[in-house]
Parts: structure tokens; sequence; C-alpha cells
């Protein structure tokens, strides 16, 4: 049906649904155009951990078959690999879980399932969500980390494997490498999408994300898992009014960051938006602490079965993490908890009259190497107040490489935040 030139790989989710659903092409087309780009650049991306070609065409050729399934007829999806999936190994970046396989999908996988999506395969994450990488470089670069923990979704959506990849956010793990890769990512708001079958990092931080190249896409996939009919909606009815906020890390950002929230401040007042100053009271100042303690202790909990029976597989970096965690009194973590939440009753005065904060999301573009998948501290900071974020891909360095800009909505406001990424990413979009 379809046209051998016609890319389909590079095609969104929207745009696959509306060609399968006029005949333009078949969803076997879709999967056998992902499947030879995958081919030819996974051995030098590297993005995921579990593929099998042949399985993801049966689920075509099924698909294919039949009266249209859901909102994603179609669509190819990649699963960060710290979501059950019951066909699939599910192996966490650990070698305690080789050939691991759960008897059940994850929520979020069986939603996709029950939507039309074709789930294509398992991509890389960092161990157990955390900080030491897997195998994924960054597509713009394969000497720079793609970022974390996330590292194979972000990789997969912007190198056009596939046009949405789910990833899991416990600090940054979601807009930081969406950044580095210079795709979109979305962490909703902490609760608005079910973690059942996910392996937990840090229960109280762990939020499921997205990733894609378009709103509209991270809107479809949201309406699968929440319901809020957000892909219905479109820009904001007028200009927006936005805060600008630096927040108390300002100062830790290369030039290439404040490079970009400045321009994107212009842009964005000479669209006809309203940006005003937003300072943080220093009390704010505490949460990077504060978050770093929810980890640890949480973290160490999470992994106990881990940590006492298959120690001598976790890697160094996160036996630092796991040791201090189980280290940490129990009142020093519920002083972390009341703390966070305190903050948290002061985010109407933070936000004032605006609709939504714009901030830097990382320090600078993806750092060389591949030891390290970035400093998490920028997208931590809203994480530990479990309000909505957005990263969108509107900059670049001078030597061309991806810096995105982050917008924070209100807590449980992922509707209006999405609709004013909209307006803002059509008007301070890639230069």
């Amino acid at each position: 049906m379809g046209s051998l030139e016609e890319p389909l790989n590079q095609l969104s989710a929207k745009e696959l649904t509306a060609g399968i659903a006029r005949g333009r092409f078949t969803v076997e087309e879709i999967i056998d155009a992902c499947l030879a780009h995958i081919t030819a650049r996974e051995d030098t991306l590297g993005a995921w951990a579990y593929l099998d070609g042949e399985a993801a065409l049966v689920q075509a050729r099924d698909l294919d078959s039949g009266p249209v399934r859901g909102p994603l007829h179609g669509v190819p999806v990649g699963i960060k690999d710290v979501f059950d999936t019951f066909d699939m190994p599910t192996e966490m970046g650990s070698p305690i879980y080789t050939g691991h396989r759960p008897a059940n999908d994850a929520s979020v996988v069986a939603m996709l399932r029950a939507a039309g999506a074709v789930i294509l395969g398992k991509t890389v994450t960092a161990e157990f969500a955390g900080m030491f990488p897997g195998k994924t470089v960054n597509p713009h670069d394969p000497a720079r980390t793609p970022g974390g923990s996330s590292s194979g979704s972000a990789a997969a959506v912007a190198d056009d494997m596939v046009p949405v990849a789910l990833g899991s956010q416990t600090g940054g793990s979601v807009l930081r490498p969406a950044s580095f890769c210079g795709v979109i990512g979305f962490k909703p708001s902490y609760g608005a999408i079910s973690r059942v079958g996910l392996k937990f990092a840090a229960e109280s931080l762990d939020t499921v994300g997205i990733f894609a190249r378009s709103i509209d896409d991270v809107a479809l996939v949201t309406d699968v898992f929440t319901g809020q009919a957000l892909a219905a909606g479109g820009e904001v009815a007028q200009e927006p009014v936005i805060g600008f906020c630096r927040t108390f890390l300002w100062e830790t950002a290369a030039s290439e960051t404040t490079a970009a929230l400045e321009d994107a401040k212009a842009r964005l007042e000479a669209a006809g938006a309203t940006l005003t100053e937003v300072g943080m009271a220093e009390a704010f100042a505490g949460l990077a602490e504060a978050r770093d303690r929810i980890n640890a202790y949480e973290r160490a909990h999470a992994m106990a079965f881990e940590w006492h029976h298959h120690r001598s597989d976790i890697s160094d970096r996160l036996s630092v993490t796991l040791a201090q965690g189980f280290a940490t009194p129990y009142d020093d973590y519920m002083g972390a908890i009341k703390f966070a939440e305190n903050m948290r009753t002061g985010l109407d005065d933070l936000f004032g009259a605006n609709d939504v904060l714009l901030v830097p999301c990382v320090p600078g573009v993806a750092p060389l190497g591949l030891e390290s998948t970035g400093d998490p501290a920028f997208q931590g900071l809203w994480t530990i107040l479990h309000v909505p974020t957005i990263t969108l891909p509107t900059h670049q360095s001078d030597d061309g490489l991806p810096v995105g800009i982050q917008l924070v909505g209100r807590p449980r406001d992922d509707h209006h935040l999405l609709s004013v990424a909209r307006w803002v990413m059509a008007r301070a979009g890639a230069q």
C-alpha cells in the first residue's frame, strides 16, 4: 500500500494512525520500516535491550487483519526495560535479572496493547533506573552520553527508530536524556499514571514518562493512560503568562543553557507572551539534599532482596547509594519527606499568576564520555515537588548539539502545561 520512498519510521504516531485509517499504508509496512532502520543503526546506537522483529511483525499482521483496536492502532512503541512485559525479558539493566520473564505486563504496557500499539521491544536502561549506564550512545555524537536512566528510549525516538517510547523519572531520567538527545520528554504529575509493574527505584518520586517527537503524540499516549482527553486540546486560547525562573542552580549552568533560556524568553515575549521574573525562596535549595536522602533510603529498601542475595552483581556506583540508604536513620528520611511536603505547599506562591514556569532543563549539552549519564539537579528539583514538567528541543549549542528548555506546570494541571507547551514550541522552536 505504502510508497517505498515514504520514510514511515520518521512519521509521528498521529501521522501513522491517520495514514492507516486512510489506507495509505499498513501496520506491517510501518514495522518493516522501523526494523530496517534499527538494523542499520543499532550497532552504532545500542538503544535496545531486547528486540524480536518477527514477534513485532506478528503483532502488526494481527492488527492489519481486523478492525481498528484503539487510538494507537499500529503505532510502534519502545518500553524502558524496568517495566514488566509478559512476552519479553525484563532485565532492568542488571545481570541479576538476565533472562527474567515476568508473568504479567505492567499496567502501562497492557494499556498500550489494548489501544492497538505494537510493543517493538525493550529499551536500554541504566542499572535499576539509576546512574550506572548501559550501552547506549548519543545519536548526535557517539562519544557523548545519551543521558539516563531512560537512555535507550530517548535515543530510539531521537534516531527515528520509534515515534514513542516509555521512560521513568526518579530524579531526571526522562527530561535529561530527552534534552541531550533532542526530543520531547514529558513527566506528568506524580501519581497521574499507574506504576503497577514498574520496578521501583524511589517510590515517593518515581513517575512514568513519555518520549516523543511531537506534543500531540505525548498527549495521545497520555490519553491512553489517564483518559484526560489531552489530545483533543490545542494551544492556549491567548498568549500565556510565563514565569522566568532561573532557580538557585543558575550559576552552575553552562553558557549554552543560559543562552537557550534567555533566547527563549526573548522569542516568547516577541510573540506576545508575558514573561515575569520569578525568584525562588532560599528554602527551595534544601530540596536537592532532601531528594538525595529520599532517593537513597527508598532505593535501598526497594532493593533489599538484591542487596542481601546478589550484592556482588550490583555496580559499585549503586552500592554506594544503597549503603547510604540503609545507613540513613528513619527520622532523617522522614525529615526529608516532611520538608518536601512543606515546600509543595508553597507552590501557589512560587507560580503566582503565571500559567507555567520557564526554567533550565540541563546544565549544558550532553557531556563527553559514557561513564556518566549527566547531572540530574535541574530536573530533580521539580521531580520532588511532584509537578508536571516537559522539555522541548528548541535550541542547539554552537556545535549543533541539542539543548532543551523546561516548562513546569502546577500540580495536576498537566492539560494546561501541554497546551502552553504547544504554544511555546510553535514560537521558540528549533533555530
